[in-house]
C-alpha cells in the first residue's frame, strides 16, 4: 500500500510540474517573439553581451533588429557586433534555435551553438541552455567550453 501511495504521489507531482509549464509559444512570427522575449544573460558567454545590472533583453542592451522573418532574425549592437538567430524546431517543451555571433574584430571569430529556449510563464522571458540535440543545419563552430567551466580551485 505504501508503494502504491508513493507511486501515486510521484505521478501527481509530475503532472503538476507539467501543468505549471503551460506557457504558449507562438505559431507565427517565432523569430520576432524570440528576439523580444530572450533573456540574453542566459546565452553562452562568447555570444552574449557583457552583463549589466538590470538589463536582460536585446532591447535593454540597445540591440537593433536588422532583419527578421518567420524563422530568422539578425540583431546588431554596433557595426560588426551581430547575433543571428535561426529557429530550428519548435516543440511544446521549447524552441530549438541556432544562435551565432560575429565578434567586433576577427580575433573573436565566429561562434555558433544550438540552444533550447524555454518559457516558464507567458509573461516571463525565454531562458536558454545549450542543447545536447544536434542539427545538421547548425554545426558547432568556434569557442571552447572553457569559458563556461568553473575556475580551478586554489585549495
Amino acid at each position: 500500500m505504501k508503494l502504491f501511495c508513493g507511486v501515486m504521489m510521484l505521478t501527481c507531482s509530475g503532472a503538476a510540474a507539467l501543468a505549471g509549464n503551460n506557457a504558449p509559444y507562438p505559431k507565427e512570427k517565432v523569430a520576432e517573439f524570440v528576439v523580444e522575449k530572450l533573456d540574453v544573460t542566459t546565452l553562452p558567454p562568447a555570444i552574449r553581451p557583457k552583463r549589466e545590472k538590470g538589463k536582460k533583453t536585446f532591447g535593454d542592451y540597445g540591440y537593433a533588429t536588422r532583419q527578421v522573418d518567420q524563422t530568422e532574425a539578425l540583431v546588431e549592437a554596433a557595426p560588426g557586433a551581430q547575433v543571428s538567430i535561426r529557429i530550428l524546431e519548435q516543440e511544446a517543451s521549447g524552441i530549438y534555435v541556432c544562435v551565432g555571433n560575429t565578434g567586433k574584430d576577427e580575433s573573436n571569430g565566429h561562434i555558433q551553438r544550438v540552444l533550447l529556449l524555454k518559457l516558464k510563464e507567458s509573461s516571463g522571458l525565454l531562458k536558454s541552455r545549450e542543447s545536447s540535440k544536434e542539427f545538421n543545419s547548425c554545426p558547432l563552430i568556434g569557442g571552447t567550453d572553457d569559458s563556461d567551466a568553473a575556475p580551478a580551485s586554489s585549495y
